[in-house]
């Protein structure tokens, strides 16, 4: 919002704006986030929610940067009409021109449409220059030949009937340690104990791509909407296909990012297409004919990847996805703690209703899965508990960060701390103000407090959405899932757009629209992961960059799952963006 009220004070930007006047999506994507907010730099502009000096110091930025911008438009302008006259079709203009316009702006200003049509034309060949041929309508030219498609069918039919179909052992033991092995690299040097190398040895990501082609793989729970047998997930649960069962790809005739399929129901074109669209330097590439022929050899491959340790990374990607769970494990949501828990994995001692931990209670962050039916009952509607708890703590999960803030420490979910008196006093009078001003008698789950005969002050059981109520056997303080399950599940769920999402999901009318898109899918968050982490293990597939070490690994894994979450957040602005458009209100302005 503030983005966008600065921008339309701005003039002579028209050719970087929306029709209502906004910046564009890659006018944010491509020059203002990198080029002229630079969050990195500037945290205080990074947030979706911006304090005032945020707010102030982000409109200082735009406006500092107003000329360039006008200057950036002109150039835009100028080449576009140039790539025109040149008679160039490849590629998009706005991906293609916009960081070079800005370029172009910084170093010479306004351009004039005489004088510098030559320095536009120099830039548009140095840009196309770069692909040698590698272009998408020389792949579409290449697959037009009638003769050609029907040897490539040819040639892909018998890729698929040559495809291994032997009987393979289940990994996914091996890939939940990898995964886990992989996020502890982040906090201390646990390095050796994540073996990449002797699951690339042991063919651990060949092996679950076999398995997918012959229906299942170790994943998504039948509580979670995972198939029948309970024992695994085939790949159109997994969001990979259509198909019951993958099926062999089809050359195709065209290809365009609105219309992409899924991953393994891509067409050879598609396949190609999206890789020349994401190329910068397409000389590094093979030729066309090279690019087709590897291709087919890669769709009717283990996971479309031809590359072993690609294939392990996407397998280690199943293992993690299917334990994402943004909304939180309720039964509202499919997903009952317990059930999904392995019997090591079972809770081992309570006293008291009370966990024990280094010899005494402690406060417990519980699962409200066992809650959920009772909180609807009593708060009439999911939205309204949920929703007064947002508004007096600014989060869902204020209250526990309240905590966790005086405690000076950190606490993951599931996890035990100590509270003292002072503590507890805070955090039960926080929720019961959360009950007041609903005009509730109190809330399900409400701090309960117990005397601490070690700590000398009372334990608080605090409700966190989304917790698991399972614990580890010798971890009192640990989930069911593992520490890489945790790290993105606590980022995820503190998003402000998941816990909205939290209330569409339990509400009895329908919710339509882009926010209601957003709430269907973090109830299959696999989903979406797993499209994106395939679509980057295939860039890199064609590349031929392979992943050689485990926090390589982890980057990769722990970056699609950032990458789900942030394309989520801009959706959500966009939707908003385009509301506050179509019912225009008087808003305070926090730009001054």
């Amino acid at each position: 919002m503030v983005l966008d009220e600065v921008w339309r004070r701005l003039d002579g930007v028209e050719p970087l704006s929306g029709p209502h006047g906004g910046p564009l999506r890659r006018t944010v994507k491509l020059i203002l986030d990198p080029l002229v907010i630079r969050p990195v730099q500037h945290p205080q502009c990074a947030g979706s929610m911006l304090s005032a000096d945020g707010a102030v110091l982000l409109a200082t930025r735009i406006h500092a940067a107003a000329d360039v911008l006008r200057a950036t438009a002109a150039w835009f302008t100028l080449l576009k009409q140039t790539w025109r006259g040149l008679r160039i079709t490849e590629g998009n203009a706005q991906d293609l021109y916009f960081q070079r316009c800005f370029e172009l702006a910084t170093v010479n200003g306004l351009p004039d449409p005489v004088r510098d049509r030559a320095a536009a034309e120099s830039a548009l060949r140095e840009i196309h220059g770069l692909s040698a041929g590698r272009t998408t309508q020389a792949l579409k030219e290449y697959l037009a030949d009638p003769a050609r498609v029907g040897e490539l069918t040819d040639l892909i039919h018998t890729a698929w009937r040559r495809r291994p179909r032997t009987d393979v052992p289940d990994h996914s033991a091996a890939l939940a340690d990898l995964v886990d092995a992989c996020a502890a690299t982040r906090f201390d040097d646990a390095a050796n104990l994540a073996d990449l190398d002797a699951a690339i040895a042991a063919s651990v990501g060949t092996h679950t791509g076999i398995r997918l082609w012959r229906n299942t793989i170790g994943g998504i729970p039948q509580e979670f909407g995972g198939a029948a047998h309970g024992i695994g997930s085939t790949a159109q649960e997994l969001g990979l296909t259509l198909h019951p069962l993958p099926q062999p790809p089809r050359v195709g005739e065209s290809a365009s990012t609105a219309t992409l399929g899924l991953p393994f129901d891509r067409t050879i074109h598609e396949r190609i297409f999206t890789v020349l669209q994401a190329s910068s330097e397409r000389a590094d590439l093979p030729p066309i004919p090279e690019l087709v022929d590897a291709e087919i050899a890669r769709a009717c491959a283990p996971w479309a990847l031809l590359d072993e340790s690609l294939r392990v990374a996407a397998a280690a990607g199943a293992a993690l996805a299917v334990t994402l769970c943004p909304l939180g494990r309720t039964p509202g949501n499919g997903y009952v703690p317990g059930r999904n828990a392995t019997p090591e994995r079972k809770a081992t001692s309570e006293r008291n209703g009370v966990p024990e931990h280094d010899g005494g209670p402690v406060a417990v962050v519980r699962d409200p899965s066992e809650t959920a039916a009772q909180s609807l009952a009593l708060a009439g509607t999911a939205t309204g508990l949920l929703g007064a708890a947002v508004g007096l703590t600014g989060t869902a999960a204020g209250l526990l960060g309240t905590a966790a803030g005086l405690l000076g420490a950190t606490v993951w979910p599931g996890t035990a701390v100590r509270v003292s008196p002072a503590v507890a006093g805070l955090t039960g009078a926080a929720i019961e103000s959360a009950a007041a001003a609903l005009g509730q008698e109190g809330v399900p789950d409400a701090p309960t407090r117990s005397p601490d005969p070690v700590a000398g002050g009372s334990a608080v059981s605090v409700v966190r959405p989304g917790a698991a109520g399972d614990r580890p056997t010798g971890t009192a303080g640990a989930e069911p899932d593992g520490v890489a399950a945790r790290l993105v599940n606590s980022r995820w769920q503190r998003e402000a757009y998941v816990l909205q999402a939290r209330r569409m999901a339990v509400r009895v009318d329908a919710v339509e629209g882009p926010l209601g898109a957003i709430a269907a899918e973090l109830r299959v968050p696999w989903r979406p992961y797993l499209r994106r982490l395939w679509a980057r293990l295939h860039g890199r597939d064609v590349r031929e960059f392979p992943v050689y070490a485990a926090d390589e690994l982890w980057d990769l894994l722990d970056g699609v799952a950032r990458s789900v979450i942030l394309d989520h957040r801009m959706r959500v602005k966009r939707a908003l963006a385009v509301s506050a458009v179509a019912e225009p209100g008087d808003r305070e302005s926090r730009v001054g």
